[in-house]
Parts: C-alpha cells; structure tokens; sequence
C-alpha cells in the first residue's frame, strides 16, 4: 500500500461519511447487530486467525502481558460480541437538539448534533478495539479509517471482512469502516496527514504514537490515554477506605491508564498509613518505589517486625518489595504493578507535585475534610477529579456513557471518556419565514 492507496482509502471514507450521515437510528442498529451476530457466526475463523497471530508474538519474544491483550478465546469474543449489542441499545445522540429558542425577529434557532465524518483511528495490539471503534463510529454516523498493530493483522482483518459483511446486509456502504492493511509505519504518517478526508485523529497506544500524532498531524488529534495517575492521602482521610481504594486503583487492572502511579500521603499520617498500605499490597507482589521519608518509615517498620539480631534490608522483606525512588519516578506511567510514593507536608505540597508530575488524566484525594475536599476539586486540572474513589472509575462505562472509544486529556471538543456524544459535533440550524439582515 502507498500514500496514493491511503488517499483512495480517504475519498472512500468520505464518500460513505455522507451517505451514514443520513442513515436512521434503526438501519445503524440494525448494522451492529449484524455485526454481533456475524462474530458469532466467523469465530472460528477469527480464533483461527488470533492463533496465527499470537504464534508469531511468542516467537518474536513478545511479553507475556501483551500476548494477553492480544489474545482472543470463546469468552472474550462472545463478551465483544456483547458489547456490540449494548451499543445498539444508546440513545442516537446524532440530530440531537438543544438550545432552541425563538428569537425577537421570529427566528428560531438550535444547535443539531451531527457526526464529526471521518475518524482515523491508531492503535496497537487490542484486536478488540478494531469492533469497540467500528460500533461506536456506526452509531454516530462517522466513517473510520482503522490501523491496527502489525501484531494483530489478521485477527484485524478477519474481524473487518465481518464488519463490512454486516453494513452491505443492513444497507449501509461497506467503505464506513476501513482498514490500513500494510504494516509500513511511513503509512501512519500519511493517515496523519489526510486532513482533506479526515476529521480527527484518535490514537490509542503509549507515548511514542502520541508524539508522533502531535508532530505529524495536519488533522486535528484527540490525544489522551496517557495517565500518570495520583492518590493523596489526606491527614482527615479514613485509612481502611484508603488503603482499599488505593488497593484497587493499582492492582485491579495495572495495565490501563486510569490505574495508580503514585500515592502522596500526608505526613502527619505517613508513619502508621504507609506501613498498612505496604501491607495490602504485599500480597500482590507490588513493588514500591518511596522518597527518602517513605522508605524511613518502611525500613523501621521491616526493623521492629525482623526477628531479634537479624538486620531488615530494604528490598529484602518477605512482607513488602521497596526501592528507593529514582529521579524520574514520579514521571513514570508504570503500566505495571510498581507504585511510587511520597511523603507531603499537606495540601498545599500535593497540589503543587500532582501540578508538576500529573498528566491531566485521573487524580484523586482521599479526605474527610469537606474544605480540603473542594479545594482539590477546584485546582487539579484533570480530566477526571475523584474524591474518596478509585482512578480506575475514569471510564466510560462505569460513568454511565455506556461506551468509550478514548480517554481525552484535552480541553477542547471532549475530555475524559469519550462516548457517544463526544464523536458527534453540532450545527446551528435555523428557520425563518423570510426574514432579512438590516
């Protein structure tokens, strides 16, 4: 495939853009069903085309973890298969109007929500997103350009022969979603650049293909799903809700964005919380990474639970895994079950590091203290602000948008989950009887 092959594949995007943007809510429904039912009925030959996959992911040396993601079973396709049914549940948010009113001259004017056209989409080994992005894009009328992971080619295209099968038998042009099929990198690139056809780029993969995105692009990019994530633990702060929350955030799933890097905890409560905290998350297998005041208060913690003349060594314990921190630390989305901590003499200096070390993604304050409360609320600048909960609840469906195809830390068009809505945009849309301009 070349650059030439990339525009073609926009001309025909964009072509199919305009023709599901008049497609009723019934015929999209309709299509994502078609699709459920089509994974169902290709498994085999989906799992087929995963085994291939994952075969040359375990003799390229690929991790165990990210053979996981890639990994596609009887359950994990039927809960695809699933999710796909639940879209076509969602209100269509597509011709959607608010903000009517009539004006003096008996105009009436309101905002309609449209589709944005056409989404670029690049991701990288999670075969499923190739039908979260195709489903949330049918349902809101936009077309997609997908580049999947070279990783999981022809799990890819197994499931998009699936996808453009269900739009040809449920009316709708098979061109609304397409698929970059060549692994050459220089052809992201040009999907970046494809600003006559495309609307907005939406990358979802580490750090290296979002600064690619922002370097590249002359297409507007939805960046975001890089989450340095923090907790402070407040001096007010109930500890046994503490520690499970924190608990959670990091060890629920620690692959994800939204999971914890870095707990923060008031020093008026660091010698008798860090040591609980230590402790829960022992058993499973949590490496610590703590400032000089932490790993104090966690080597005389080994020191009086040691047996009488044996020396503690950090780092050594049955109990708790403890390095010290590094001075880029704090800078670190872990991805893995390693977990930063610092001690702060308050407030004031947990604002002050989440300003200096967060990625605007997911931060939080544990507290009893209404004031101390709002006061986080107000000055941490993230795209979701959690009191007393989890980061890992900066998701769209567990914020009842019931879908999401991104994590947006941006500040225009959307931030956070990005469900329905935020893939649409809107018109002024106006009705006179022959009004004119004086």
């Amino acid at each position: 495939m070349t650059g030439l092959m990339v525009n073609t594949l926009g001309q025909r995007a964009k072509a199919a853009s305009r023709l599901l943007a008049r497609a009723s809510t019934a015929q999209k429904n309709a299509a994502l069903h078609a699709i459920a039912d089509g994974l169902e009925h290709s498994q085999a030959q989906i799992l087929a085309a995963n085994a291939l996959d994952l075969a040359d992911g375990q003799a390229a040396g690929l991790s165990p973890a990210l053979l996981d993601r890639m990994m596609l079973n009887d359950k994990r396709l039927a809960s695809i298969a699933a999710d796909t049914r639940s879209v076509a549940t969602l209100p269509d948010p597509v011709g959607q109007e608010f903000d009517g009113r009539v004006l003096p001259n008996g105009l009436r004017i309101a905002r309609r929500r449209t589709p944005l056209g056409v989404l670029g989409v690049i991701y990288e080994a999670r075969p499923n997103v190739t039908i979260d992005i195709a489903a949330l894009s049918l349902k809101t009328g936009n077309a997609a350009i997908l580049r999947g992971g070279k990783e999981t080619l022809r799990s890819n295209l197994a499931m998009i022969a699936v996808i453009q099968a269900a739009l040809e038998t449920s009316g709708l042009p098979a061109d609304a979603v397409l698929y970059i099929d060549h692994t050459d990198r220089a052809l992201i690139v040009e999907l970046l650049r494809l600003d006559a056809y495309v609307d907005m780029i939406i990358p979802r993969g580490g750090a290296a293909l979002h600064k690619l995105c922002r370097e590249q692009a002359t297409v507007p990019v939805m960046t975001g799903g890089l989450g340095i994530c923090h907790l402070f633990v407040d001096a007010t702060a109930d500890q046994a809700k503490a520690v499970d929350i924190i608990h959670n955030a990091k060890t629920q799933r620690p692959s994800v964005c939204n999971a914890l890097d870095t707990v923060l905890v008031h020093r008026d409560v660091a010698a008798e919380f860090v040591p609980q905290m230590a402790n829960r998350l022992a058993g499973d297998g949590v490496e610590l990474r703590a400032d000089p005041t932490a790993l104090l208060i966690l080597e005389r913690a080994l020191a009086r639970s040691a047996p009488s003349g044996v020396q503690a060594k950090t780092g050594q314990s049955d109990t708790w895994r403890v390095t010290p921190a590094g001075p880029d630390d704090f800078d670190q989305e872990w991805m893995r079950l390693v977990l930063g901590i610092k001690v702060v003499s308050g407030l004031d200096e947990a604002l002050e590091h989440i300003a200096q070390h967060s990625t605007s993604h997911s931060d939080g304050i544990l507290t009893e203290n209404y004031t101390h409360a709002m006061r986080f609320v107000a000055e941490v600048d993230s795209a979701a602000v959690f009191v007393n909960a989890s980061t890992r609840f900066n998701d769209g469906g567990q914020l009842g948008l019931g879908a999401e195809v991104a994590v947006s830390t941006q500040k225009l068009h959307a931030r956070g989950p990005m469900g329905l809505q935020e893939l649409t945009t809107y018109k002024w849309v106006v009705f006179g009887d022959g009004q004119v301009r004086e």
